[in-house]
């Protein structure tokens, strides 16, 4: 009789191995997220007190209940290894801002995640995307020397070749380095800046005098004078954008500083049409062949998808199509009529800044109030579709408490005790002088 080996053994081994490989990739897992957690601080109140002066920290600031914060936490940190493994002066912390209000009150938090840098006595907050690359970007750029030097014409190139925009100082040490470096210090938090010498610029760039600033973007210079450009300040958070590119909400928000005014064509989120595709080159050519005409007052670029634009305009915009935003103030221009050509174009920009076309939005108090509405739509209207009951209860709450009120400073009446104790109430003046007059009669 031929003998059988037992199947169960080698099922119950197979199963052993399973639940043993299953089991380690766990521990792995939870070895990884402990050595990461190894490089992240969690940070109370005390943080202000024990904090060196010469320390660099990046913050993340949370709520216990915050969902994007939960999100946020894996890519925090891998920051964290990584800044430790390049070697790199940010320390990374978190704090629950709910419990370590102190602090979170020192970086004045208002919404979760809130993310800083805190160097020397400047506080930074990051309002880009909350990406491992953008944020790491942020670090690295805040926790460096504020103006790094250019000591070759090799390190000229590299730093050329990873910035669409830079600033450079070139000369020796005088009254306008000291103002490039307070400024740097500023704004490191949006652009880079750098220093260098006369002989590491490439010999086509022309400098009309030393000292100098001067900002390399669009494949060509420009110079800072302040007879021409005024502060200093103002004049680079004008130019710390290219001429024209892929605009964002992140980088709308940030273009607020600038004063200018921003010509966007309105293109499809994932793939662009035939028409949209005209609509963004003919944007990139006026950008380019009427910089020196409209460089000073526009900036030029497009965005894909309408969201933030519907909402900025609160309304629905078709695609593709132009529109001009003017950030300072909320407000915005269209086109009058169809936009078929560059002359068409060239009239809009010029009708806007002559002020024959009308501006549109603001921020006055009616499209304050008209903006409050819009948003309430906007967020109930989805929750009324999916979830008619629960939207229906969060409406009538606030409601309630208005129609109280309302009720209690209208209707209700005072009232006033008499000699044998009883309530009489207080009458409005109008029916105060009519009960006289009816006693008066009964008389």
């Amino acid at each position: 009789m031929a003998s059988c080996q037992p199947i169960t053994d080698v099922t119950s081994d197979r199963h052993l191995w399973v639940i043993t490989s299953h089991c380690n990739t766990q521990v792995l897992l939870v070895l990884l997220v402990a050595s990461a957690s190894a490089f992240v601080e969690e940070l109370d109140d005390t943080f202000m007190e024990t904090r060196a002066d010469d320390d660099t920290w990046l913050i993340k600031f949370y709520a216990p209940w915050c969902v994007f914060c939960k999100q946020l936490d894996p890519v925090w940190h891998r920051i964290g290894s990584e800044l430790k493994s390049l070697g790199s002066p940010v320390n990374v912390g978190r704090s629950d801002a709910t419990t370590s209000k102190g602090l979170a009150k020192e970086f004045r938090v208002r919404d979760y995640p809130a993310i800083f840098i805190w160097k020397k006595k400047f506080k930074y907050n990051y309002l880009g995307q909350r990406t491992k690359d953008g944020i790491m970007d942020f670090a690295n750029r805040v926790g460096g020397p504020f103006v790094r030097s250019l000591s070759s014409q090799q390190l000229f190139q590299h730093a050329m070749s990873r910035h669409d925009v830079m600033f450079v100082y070139v000369g020796a040490t005088s009254q306008l380095k000291g103002n490039y470096t307070s400024v740097a210090e500023e704004l490191i938090v949006h652009t880079y800046f750098f220093s260098t010498t006369r002989n590491i610029l490439p010999k086509d760039v022309i400098l009309p005098s030393l000292p100098a600033v001067v900002v390399f973007k669009d494949g060509t210079y420009l110079t800072f004078d302040e007879e021409r450009d005024g502060d200093l300040k103002s004049w680079i958070n004008r130019e710390r954008f290219p001429n024209f590119f892929k605009i964002d909400s992140y980088t709308m928000y940030s273009m607020g500083e600038s004063d200018k005014l921003v010509l966007l064509a309105l293109v499809e989120e994932k793939s662009m049409c035939e028409e949209s595709l005209w609509y963004k080159g003919l944007v990139e050519k006026v950008a380019a062949d009427y910089k020196e005409i409209y460089g000073r007052n526009f900036y030029f670029g497009y965005m894909e998808g309408t969201d933030y634009i519907n909402g900025f305009v609160m309304g629905e915009v078709t695609v593709p199509s132009f529109i001009v935003v003017n950030l300072s103030n909320d407000g915005y221009f269209l086109p009058p009529s169809a936009v078929q050509s560059e002359h068409h174009l060239l009239d809009f920009l010029k009708g806007v800044l002559d002020g024959s076309i009308q501006r549109q939005g603001g921020n006055d108090i009616a499209q304050r109030i008209r903006r409050l509405i819009y948003d309430a739509k906007v967020t109930l209207t989805p929750l009324f579709s999916e979830a008619p009951l629960f939207a229906c209860l969060l409406v009538s709450i606030p409601l309630i408490f208005i129609s109280t009120f309302v009720y209690l400073c209208c209707f209700a009446r005072p009232t006033l005790i008499d000699d044998d104790g009883e309530a009489i109430p207080l009458l409005a003046p109008s029916m105060q002088s009519r009960k006289k007059r009816t006693d008066k009669k009964s008389d």
